[in-house]
């Protein structure tokens, strides 16, 4: 915030990106972070139909996480019984769409 209030005494327009993340940026909503080796057909298919966004499917033997689509609510890593977390990243970018589907292996299923 620091430099936020430096760049208006100083009257700049625009300011270069902050070199370090702030304290703060911890509490934001983040996308789900997976541990595949926890994850079971029958937590995929919770996971899946508890996703108010439809960002989770199951695709084979892979959960398919759209982070397009994806608002960080929780609801996941409420379900998830260890295998989820919050990843912490906030700060997604893609040049393409499909830089924002990730694939994440199930344990145990069949594809």
């Amino acid at each position: 915030m620091l430099w936020f209030a430096r760049g208006l005494l100083r009257r700049v327009v625009t300011t270069r990106y902050p070199r370090r993340t702030d304290a703060w940026a911890a509490a934001l909503p983040s996308p789900p972070a997976f541990d595949s080796a926890r994850l079971t057909p029958e937590l995929a298919a919770r996971l899946v139909a508890r996703c108010p966004n439809g960002s989770l499917a199951i695709d084979g033997g892979a959960l398919v996480l759209d982070l397009g689509g994806c608002t960080g609510c929780g609801r996941c890593v409420a379900e998830g019984d260890g295998a989820v977390r919050p990843s912490g990243v906030f700060e997604l970018a893609s040049s393409e769409r499909i830089g924002l589907v990730k694939r994440i292996p199930i344990k145990g299923a069949r594809k």
